[in-house]
């Protein structure tokens, strides 16, 4: 097959959607399909281009057997509304503009969301080019964007909703990533033979444990002998920074127990500026890292901390970061209800408490420390479970499939 693969997001920016998309693609491509990666020139979520990026608007990199086409977009550190929009409406701009000089035809359009504009993309290419539409939702927007407050403006909200209803409505198929997308997407009176459930996971071979550098990571960073709470993602609305700042207050007592924060975002620097106006020492911010480095700090980690806000919405939420730090034999605490809750019950890799209950997660660090034996039991079993369920590669697989049966093959 020749596949279009719209992804605003994409190494070697870090996080869930550009791993997603990276691997997805890296699996087609692998396996005899060509794969053409329509995305933006690397600034997630910083906002700042690097220099060797600036200059051109269009940019061909081929990756891993991936023709990736990089495209220009108006980045900018400030993220208003205004800011935002131009962001998101300058990449689907310069991929409309670009696909129709892109060689050769294409026999199907995989496009993920969020960013919801990328779907804008998707159709505008598609109904030009008659091309078939596969449409991924990671997550539900607008109203996701709603709830958390990044988005106000009526008029926008509106012209969104409307994108998004024709999305679904040109899409030959739609991939939800969680069982609860898939029932709110029913809810709202989709068929359900329209809908095909492929979820988050992890890839495991890249993601296993790696004790020898957890070993030379902790002495570097001056952890041996300490407790180690690490979060590893996106710093942003949706996770509730402020709540992992106050695990961090209430555990200042315990002198053996570190909090990590790896990842940038839109709340890194509120996040690191109440960490000092608390004076709180247990806490260490240590900013973006090479995604090829997460299994040894995932490796490093006592437990993993996986935090959403307490949102109606995030009830069908599973974050890939569960899966990860699980395929690392780590265990998690997971503050996160619904969907990612019953999960993690059910493989016995870690500890639910509820969404923003800074107390509960404390206490569920306090007892993982003084259960050590029981914790590795839950990591050995969190490992074990993701390269049975919820292998990035099978996930792919089932992806291929699917494609191949919207285009004929």
């Amino acid at each position: 097959m020749r596949i279009l693969y719209l992804s605003q997001y994409f190494p070697p920016e870090v996080g869930a959607t550009q791993t997603r998309a990276y691997e997805m693609a890296r699996y087609l491509a692998a396996h005899g399909h060509r794969v053409t990666m329509l995305t933006e020139v690397p600034n997630h979520p910083s906002g700042i281009i690097p220099s060797h990026y600036r200059g051109t608007l269009v940019q061909f990199q081929p990756q891993d057997g991936i023709d990736v086409v990089r495209l220009w977009v108006m980045a900018s550190p400030r993220k208003d509304f205004a800011h935002r929009i131009g962001f998101y409406l300058s990449y689907s701009a310069m991929a409309t503009a670009v696909a129709p000089f892109l060689r050769g035809k294409y026999d199907v359009i995989y496009a993920t969301s969020p960013p919801l504009f990328v779907g804008l993309a998707a159709l505008a290419i598609s109904y030009l080019r008659r091309i078939p539409l596969v449409f991924e939702v990671r997550d539900i927007w607008p109203e996701s964007a709603v709830i958390l407050g990044e988005l106000h403006n009526r008029r926008a909200i509106a012209m969104s909703e409307r994108l998004e209803r024709a999305c679904y409505a040109r899409a030959r198929q739609i991939v939800v990533v969680t069982e609860g997308i898939r029932r709110r997407l029913l809810q709202r009176g989709l068929p359900d033979s329209k809908l095909t459930l492929i979820n988050n996971g992890a890839n495991v071979g890249q993601f296993r444990p790696e004790p020898a550098a957890a070993a030379t990571l902790r002495h570097e960073l001056g952890l041996d002998g300490k407790f180690v709470l690490l979060y590893a993602g996106v710093h942003g609305l949706a996770q509730g920074m402020e709540t992992l700042v106050q695990v961090g207050d209430l555990l200042r007592g315990d002198d053996d127990i570190r909090l990590v924060f790896i990842g940038a975002g839109p709340k890194q620097e509120e996040t690191a500026t109440l960490i000092q106006q608390q004076g709180l020492t247990n806490v260490m911010m240590l900013g973006e890292k090479p995604r090829e480095q997460m299994p040894a700090y995932l490796s490093m980690a006592d437990a993993a901390l996986v935090p959403l806000k307490r949102v109606e919405l995030f009830e069908g939420a599973l974050p890939s970061k569960m899966f990860e730090a699980l395929a690392c034999a780590t265990p998690v605490v997971l503050s996160v209800g619904g969907e990612a809750a019953e999960t993690l019950g059910r493989i016995g890799g870690g500890i639910s408490v509820p969404p923003e209950d800074a107390g509960a997660i404390a206490r569920a660090a306090r007892w993982l420390k003084t259960h050590p034996d029981q914790a590795r039991a839950m990591g050995k079993r969190g490992r074990t479970a993701v390269v049975a369920e919820y292998s990035r590669e099978a996930q792919a697989g089932q992806l291929e499939t699917l494609l191949r049966q919207v285009v004929g093959q």
